[in-house]
């Protein structure tokens, strides 16, 4: 893996003088106060009768153009001034915000901390391999960008293209993203965990033409091929023209006449390159995410405005302040890591950390041990991994200092009340508070949590809980009307727009429309239901489409039966997500067999297993396959997906009104079964 040359850091740091854009910065200016709202938030001082963080609140709803765009003028470094602050209409889909301001996102991460603190450490790597953490100062970081920037711009890669990117979690990869938004290029970082079809299927709708990987990548002590999975998917993508391998590990691998040496080209590039001037709506990435049809949505999200609602997220929700360490072990395969492992931190002039590893690997202390040695001062992780480590005892946390702690999150999913309690007392020792974060890859940055909130304010196990600034959540009925009373369930959706929100869905925006802005006309529907407590307090109770969070990674219904029925034995097939103990959910499938097929089903079981695999991801495979002579549909052939789940919950009174079902007696052959599978 490239390492950066330090004896050529000054050419980039004389970079940002001679291109006249960047402003004085590392801006975590903010002091530690108690009560002081302008200290809290020095735009504050600005805001006329504001005087604590609940009016604070307030104002960022009723005056959105005001506290944002404050806001924006202070946190942010612009080559041009924005002239306006939004110009948005949920009920067409129509988003724009700091028109008229142009900026360039890479400059904001790191040429103005350069300029006042160039030996920050920007990231520290915790490598697969335990105890070989690689830090990487400001300065360094700016060089590999610089260097990768050039280097795409050398090979034909313009402003407005698209480059994917399929790596591991690594410095180069960070540099990667970077370099992309250094030179205008929009980037699409697809998980290295997905197959070769999931990848071709995000290049191609991506319309990348340049594809970075490494050669392999180490997670858990195993080696993935991550070239080789590369070499698959542009097999039946003929726009990908360049292929940058950069080099994971000493093992060579197969190299054709579109792959280019990474490692060995960087080396030729100069340590400076000249920033793009982006307008504030131009798109600074794709990420692509599963929807209740089979075919993911590459969600759109822009310059100023996501920068900014990560940047503040990530300061107030975690407390973060100049010198911590901040740990978000999310892959940069996901919107967490773009947003909590990359852009905020990087904006706040902060130290991130990232996690290439399993939480078990070596032990089940790996994360702890990390926090001993890194001096982890927030550590965000998903209820998953929290779940997984409850079972391996006290004794692998205990047996690392972890007092340089402070604030513990929570991300993927509801975290439950015993994970919660596991993690505030034995991981944070009582002392830190935990922050359950609900957001999505739609919303760009985090929408509910318990911070930031006066330091005596109380936080309810479970619950996301408050709106965070500028974020004003709804209830909706079932007739589509505001519910306006609490202790209250309902659609979960956001009244106004705000910064960090996408902007569309890559080539589909009618589908953007149809998703998020008509369920609900002039809102913006989050396809999550949500409890209000008496209290006002928020707390989310899962989807409402058919889509299924297995650890905190989103996957459609439609998205896995559609590999199934690919089999020819497969007649057709229902998907559900069921509860499990440590995904938070598992994926259960019902699949019926063609008349006349004669197949073992442990065989077949293993076969749609793989399929899923190769096809998806080794995370959507079923944990449970029931074949079944049919499905229960209705008169008109809907699938009753409500009764399959109520079957694999085994809450049988629940079954409801079977009336419309074509043939009832569908039912009891699955709950047996279920109850045999169940046996076995």
């Amino acid at each position: 893996m490239w390492l950066p040359c330090r004896c050529a850091l000054k050419s980039a740091a004389a970079s940002f003088s001679r291109s006249g854009v960047f402003e004085p910065p590392c801006l975590n200016v903010v002091r530690r106060s108690s009560g002081n709202v302008a200290a809290f938030m020095p735009e504050a001082a600005g805001f006329l009768g504001v005087s604590g963080r609940d009016a604070l609140q307030d104002f960022s709803v009723s005056d959105g153009d005001g506290f944002w765009a404050a806001v924006a003028r202070q946190r942010l470094s612009w080559i041009r001034p924005f002239h306006r602050v939004q110009d948005c209409d949920l009920s067409r889909g129509r988003i724009k915000w700091f028109e008229g301001g142009q900026l360039n996102v890479s400059v904001n991460c790191l040429d103005r901390h350069v300029h006042t603190c160039p030996e920050r450490v920007a990231l520290i790597w915790e490598r697969d391999e335990k105890g070989s953490e690689v830090r990487y100062t400001y300065r360094e970081l700016l060089e590999m960008t610089c260097r990768v920037g050039n280097l795409l711009r050398r090979h034909g890669v313009k402003k407005g293209d698209c480059v994917t990117i399929y790596m591991p979690t690594c410095p180069l990869a960070v540099a990667s993203m970077l370099a992309c938004a250094r030179i205008g290029a929009a980037h699409n970082v697809v998980f290295a965990g997905f197959s070769a079809d999931a990848l071709a299927e995000r290049i191609r709708d991506a319309e990348s033409s340049t594809v970075i990987t490494v050669n392999q990548g180490l997670r858990g002590g195993k080696v993935t091929e991550l070239k080789r999975t590369v070499d698959a998917a542009v097999q039946s993508c003929p726009s990908v023209r360049r292929v940058f391998v950069a080099m994971r590990t000493d093992n060579p691998v197969a190299m054709t006449a579109r792959d280019i040496p990474m490692d060995e080209e960087m080396l030729k590039e100069d340590v400076v390159c000249e920033p793009a001037v982006m307008d504030s709506e131009d798109v600074l990435f794709l990420l692509y995410t599963s929807g209740s049809t089979g075919k993911p949505k590459g969600l759109v999200h822009t310059q100023a405005g996501y920068l900014l609602y990560a940047a503040l997220t990530h300061r107030y929700v975690f407390n973060y302040h100049d010198g911590d360490v901040f740990g978000c072990v999310a892959d940069i395969g996901w919107i967490t890591g773009h947003s909590y492992a990359v852009y905020g931190p990087l904006a706040n002039g902060g130290t991130t950390v990232l996690f290439e590893s399993t939480p078990v690997y070596p032990d089940p202390g790996r994360y702890w041990d990390m926090v001993e040695r890194l001096k982890v001062n927030q550590f965000y992780g998903a209820p998953t991994a929290i779940r997984l480590l409850i079972k391996y005892g006290d004794q692998w946390v205990k047996k690392y200092d972890r007092s340089t702690l402070k604030t513990l999150g929570s991300v993927g999913e509801p975290i439950n009340t015993e994970a919660w309690e596991w993690y505030h007392r034995v991981v944070g020792e009582g002392r830190c508070p935990v922050v359950d974060t609900w957001w999505q890859t739609e919303t760009g940055g985090i929408c509910i949590a318990p911070k930031p909130s006066d330091p005596d304010a109380e936080i309810v196990p479970g619950m996301a809980m408050r709106p965070f600034f500028g974020i004003k959540p709804v209830l909706m009925d079932t007739e589509g009307k505001v519910q306006t009373s609490n202790n209250i369930s309902g659609a979960l959706c956001i009244a106004q727009p705000w910064p960090g929100m996408a902007r569309t869905i890559h080539n589909h925006h009618q589908r953007f429309i149809d998703t998020y802005c008509q369920p609900y006309p002039g809102y913006f529907f989050t396809g999550d239901g949500a409890y209000r407590s008496e209290e006002g307090y928020y707390q989310i109770t899962g989807r409402l489409d058919d889509v299924i969070n297995v650890s905190g990674h989103r996957i459609g219904t439609a998205e896995i039966e559609d590999v199934v029925n690919q089999c020819p034995s497969v007649a057709e097939s229902a998907v559900i997500g069921y509860s499990h103990n440590i995904k938070g959910q598992g994926v259960y499938a019902f699949v019926v067999l063609k008349k006349g097929v004669n197949v073992q089903e442990a065989d077949l079981s293993k076969q749609l297993s793989n399929m899923v695999s190769e096809k998806i991801a080794k995370y959507a495979c079923p944990d449970f396959i029931q074949f079944v002579k049919r499905l229960p549909k209705t008169r008109s052939g809907k699938i009753m997906r409500r009764v399959l789940r109520k079957v694999v919950e085994c809450d049988l009174d629940g079954l409801g009104d079977l009336s419309t079902l074509d043939d009832p007696a569908a039912i009891q052959e699955i709950i047996q079964g279920h109850e045999k599978l169940l046996r076995k």
